[in-house]
């Protein structure tokens, strides 16, 4: 019996206060694929109060418990993973094979790399006569968009629970299937009841209510800048710890001593990945002036690997992006893109060819895209490359850092000591050298307008705790 009407409070599944119901769309067809229900404040009440009373207890469990539950969720986990990725490519377009080596393996990744931590994690130790203690710090909210919905959750989910706080999770209403097959999964494994809960809807009701209730301790967000400051806003009359995961425009500078003919479809390759749908997207491809042309080129051709269409057919390698909403915005930047003067080089504005239907957009690769443009300084998030011209690496790395965000930047050299040296000076979150494999232990988050905080590993943990000194403890 299927529960995506239902909503996932107390450690049962319950209906709504209010029946609402919302629409999921298949954004490959267009078509509603299934429902599930909104909440309203009086659903995040019964699941907050149902947090507050499980945490009394949920907090007093030693480290060895929590650990053997994560165990327990992460084989819960690998027994529904293929349902997660069909659930996670029916509901935001991802082509089959990357949502199941992606999509679902990320989400998969962050609960082992949890369990690493916590068989090593010190929540006490001694300094002199005084006792330190990491403490879970409560009631924890939580809001994931729904461009990576598994590995939010779970880099959220995982971490709290690590903890010992308990939590109230709203997933994206646009991807919220994979966020029930979660709750599905969380119930499975043995979560004691009113530690994990779920409430379905929209950020202006039931993200705004969470936000906003005081006994909610912590707000960890991830989504659009302007959303974040919206729930930032909501949470500051109860002082609660705001955690923020925010937008990007992320650079990625090809020094003059790269591999070109290797770092440029690669870069391509990234920023297509997902449907251009990430927030750390390398959608700014910084490259010596004179090496401008050769550029263009090589991402044509790297443009021309991708196939648009299906997401379940073995034919198409690029999904539609998410919905009628992105992609009437990633089509009016495209549009702004061609106005301001960029050169189109691959792509443009309109379906691709043979498409009718859908909410598929064309692998777009701009040059000659001068700083003052939209398209070189809005987040786009859809397939859409800017390639920026530079004279010297000072300019390089003055226009990597000309943006409101500091998510990530991407940096290309065969000389090792030439790359540090420009990572250093980049103004983000996390920087990667050389398109390294993913790193399940590096700290996720942002400078500036990208948020504040950190996810992942031993650093998402760190944000889910209080630290507590017990002066005297040893005397």
């Amino acid at each position: 019996m299927s529960n995506h009407l239902k909503f996932y409070i107390d450690g049962a599944w319950v209906d709504p206060v209010t029946p609402n119901v919302i629409d999921v769309i298949d954004p490959s067809t267009e078509e509603a694929f299934t429902q599930i229900s909104g909440g309203c404040a009086q659903d995040i009440e019964r699941a907050v109060t149902a947090a507050r009373a499980a945490f009394n207890s949920f907090s007093r469990t030693t480290p060895a418990e929590r650990l053997e539950l994560l165990e327990a969720i992460l084989a819960e986990y690998d027994r529904r993973y293929e349902d997660i990725a069909q659930a996670c490519s029916r509901e935001m377009g991802a082509p089959l094979s990357f949502a199941r080596s992606a999509q679902a393996e990320i989400g998969q990744a962050h609960l082992r790399e949890i369990i690493r931590v916590m068989k090593e994690y010190k929540f006490s130790w001694m300094e002199n006569d005084m006792q330190i203690v990491k403490e879970p710090i409560g009631v924890v909210g939580m809001i994931t968009p729904w461009n990576w919905p598994l590995n939010q959750i779970t880099c959220k989910v995982g971490p709290a629970l690590a903890a010992g706080c308990t939590m109230v999770l709203k997933p994206s209403e646009i991807a919220p299937i994979t966020g029930i097959i979660f709750a599905e999964v969380m119930h499975a494994a043995g979560v004691p009841k009113g530690v994990f809960n779920l409430v379905n809807g929209e950020g202006g009701s039931v993200g705004a209510a969470l936000s906003a209730h005081p006994e909610v301790d912590m707000m960890s967000f991830t989504g659009s800048t302007r959303a974040g400051i919206l729930v930032a806003k909501a949470a500051a009359d109860t002082v609660k710890r705001v955690h923020q995961e925010l937008g990007g425009k992320s650079p990625n500078i090809l020094l003059p001593e790269a591999d070109f003919a290797r770092r440029v479809p690669e870069g391509v390759a990234n920023m297509f990945s997902n449907s251009g749908q990430s927030c750390n997207a390398p959608s700014r491809m910084l490259v010596p002036r004179e090496r401008h042309a050769e550029v263009v080129e090589l991402a044509r051709a790297a443009a021309g690997n991708f196939t648009v269409g299906d997401p379940r057919s073995e034919n198409s390698n690029l999904g539609p992006v998410v919905s009628k909403v992105q992609f009437d915005k990633i089509q009016a930047l495209i549009q702004a893109g061609i106005d301001e003067g960029a050169e189109l080089v691959a792509g443009g504005p309109g379906l691709p060819d043979g498409l009718t239907r859908g909410y598929y957009v064309r692998p777009t690769v701009f040059a000659n895209v001068t700083p003052g443009m939209r398209i070189a300084q809005e987040e786009i998030f859809g397939p859409v490359l800017s390639i920026m011209p530079y004279d010297s690496e000072e300019e390089a790395i003055a226009e990597a850092n000309n943006t409101v965000y500091g998510l990530a930047a991407y940096i290309q050299s065969e000389d090792r000591e030439t790359a540090r040296r420009v990572a250093s000076r980049m103004r983000a979150g996390t920087v990667y050298i050389n398109a390294p494999p993913t790193n399940m232990s590096a700290p996720f988050g942002g400078f500036k307008q990208s948020g504040n905080g950190r996810e992942w590993s031993h650093w998402g943990l760190d944000d889910f705790l209080e630290i507590k000194g017990v002066v005297g403890y040893g005397a």
